[in-house]
């Protein structure tokens, strides 16, 4: 397994009992028990994998053994009976690969760790992947992206339980920056991007990042690479990946996000200060992109201060 799959979702819940007394009791589980080695080489000590009643929640997490893990009959089978035992669920990274092994993910949307997504389409074809999502919920079943999203899972399977207030307290408790949205993106524009060889265009993406509010029309993107606009064009798109109005729009969002999340600044200021020009324009690109109004945004996701 990779250890913070494991412990981050631990810490949340833990943090949640601080909190409200005896909200949850954790039970770490593995087929033979025992001491189980992470890939950083951190050990932790698990109870044996047993048939019981109920569960509430079951989750499953992720890490370079998640494949030879697929292959044990045995333990498929009984994620797929404790499955069955319990009111919701979840996985953790590459988890969601015995999810699917155990058909849980059949005809239901789910995520994984964006290296891992289009593996995830091929093996199980009766899946609907998401490669964007931190974290998808289907009913039922919850579905996180990779590492760290397992925490932002936690943190919203606490929400469902003990309300936003709970999950708040316990995100200042552990230091996250912000409890991010399902929906928010797995990558920022930088990383989602290919780094470019060009020093032309280096300097350009760096200026898109710096100065949200200029003028980032492709000719004007084009003088400051000094190439002609058909060149430029068609070398950001080979160097980055994606064409210089998608790694503008996606840049002005994320610089939207922070202003939102730590700022009291107006939405129209922020509008204007990251290049949207009107406020009309920065909604409808927050709905299609991050699938929430820049409103509802900053009233879930602002930081205390």
């Amino acid at each position: 397994m990779q250890a913070l799959d494991l412990v981050g979702p631990l810490e949340v819940f833990d943090i949640a009992n601080r909190q409200v007394a005896g909200a949850y009791r954790v039970e770490v589980a593995s087929p033979g028990g025992g001491r189980i080695t992470a890939s950083s080489g951190l050990t932790v000590d698990t109870v044996p994998l047993r048939t019981r009643g109920a569960l509430d929640t079951l989750v499953v997490v992720g890490g370079l053994g998640t494949y030879d893990a697929m292959r044990d009959g045995a333990f498929v089978s009984w994620i797929a009976g404790a499955a069955h035992r319990s009111r919701r669920v979840t996985s953790v990274c590459s988890g969601a690969f015995l999810l699917g092994a155990a058909g849980l993910l059949d005809g239901k949307r789910a995520t994984t760790h964006w290296s891992q997504c289009e593996r995830l389409a091929v093996v199980f074809p009766m899946v609907t992947v998401e490669s964007d999502p931190i974290f998808v919920r289907d009913g039922n079943t919850w579905t996180s992206a990779g590492v760290t999203a397992g925490m932002d899972l936690a943190l919203a399977l606490v929400e469902d339980d003990l309300g936003a207030d709970v999950a708040r307290e316990v995100a200042r408790w552990l230091v996250l920056f912000v409890q991010r949205p399902g929906g928010q993106s797995q990558f920022s524009a930088q990383l989602a991007a290919q780094q470019p060889e060009r020093d032309a265009l280096r300097d350009v993406t760096a200026w898109i990042v710096d100065d949200p509010s200029a003028d980032f029309s492709v000719p004007a993107l084009a003088r400051r690479a000094g190439m002609s606009v058909r060149n430029f064009a068609r070398a950001f798109r080979a160097e980055l990946g994606v064409t210089p109005a998608t790694y503008v729009e996606t840049s002005r969002v994320e610089a939207a996000r922070r202003l939102l999340e730590s700022t009291d600044r107006t939405i129209g200021d922020i509008a204007r200060a990251c290049g949207f020009g009107t406020v009309e324009t920065m909604h409808r690109t927050f709905k299609r992109t991050v699938r929430v109004t820049p409103g509802d945004y900053r009233r879930h996701f602002k930081c205390a201060s």
